[in-house]
């Protein structure tokens, strides 16, 4: 991959890697309800997922997917059905207490990188970036380094959502607000699949 083409790289994964997604919507009430640490798994679960996927899907998955265009358009409302039923859940939680907190589970490490399968906003990214980013008669240390990218940009600007779900359990003290919060985000959640099936 020649130096021309890393820079735009480095800036499309930033940017879709810190616009309003699934991941982002998740990890943002992660971080409200469980706070940072607690978090970690399901961030990493997230950037480990995303980055595997993206090596995946460029070394040949792709073709899989160009073989069998009804696999694509399964996946897509999979994705879409199982982000419905994570938004239902959500507008739905009631407000924890602190022992509630600690006695319930964020969302891993292996479901969040499962998650990313079922994305239909991380299918977009990672299909756009290959097409785009990947060039003629490319080998697979190209696809190392796309991903690579993708890893350790998206550690950071996913990481920003899990930090400012922190920064609002300050601001979110009383129970009425912290379920407007949720309900908020799962609406959120909801819209995210807006564009991805349109």
């Amino acid at each position: 991959m020649s130096p021309e083409l890393l820079l735009p790289l480095c800036t499309f994964a930033a940017i879709s890697s810190i616009t309003p997604g699934p991941n982002n919507t998740m990890i943002l009430a992660s971080g409200l309800n469980y706070g940072f640490k607690r978090s970690l798994p399901h961030l990493f679960g997230i950037t480990c997922g995303f980055t595997f996927m993206i090596f995946a899907t460029g070394l040949g998955l792709h073709a899989v997917f160009e073989q069998v265009p009804m696999l694509q358009t399964i996946l897509k409302y999979a994705g879409a059905i199982y982000l419905l039923w994570l938004a239902w859940k959500l507008a739905h939680a009631a407000p924890m207490s602190a022992q509630q907190v600690s006695l319930s589970k964020p969302m891993g490490f292996w479901g969040a990188a499962a998650f990313q399968w079922i994305n239909p906003k991380a299918w977009v990214m990672s299909l756009s970036a290959l097409t785009t980013y990947l060039p003629q008669g490319f080998h697979v240390a190209d696809v190392a380094l796309l991903s690579g990218v993708f890893g350790v940009i998206g550690v950071f600007c996913v990481g920003s959502w899990a930090l400012f779900g922190v920064a609002m359990r300050r601001v979110l003290q009383d129970p009425r607000s912290v379920r407007i919060f949720n309900v908020v985000m799962a609406l959120a959640l909801v819209a995210t699949l807006y564009p991805l099936l349109a």
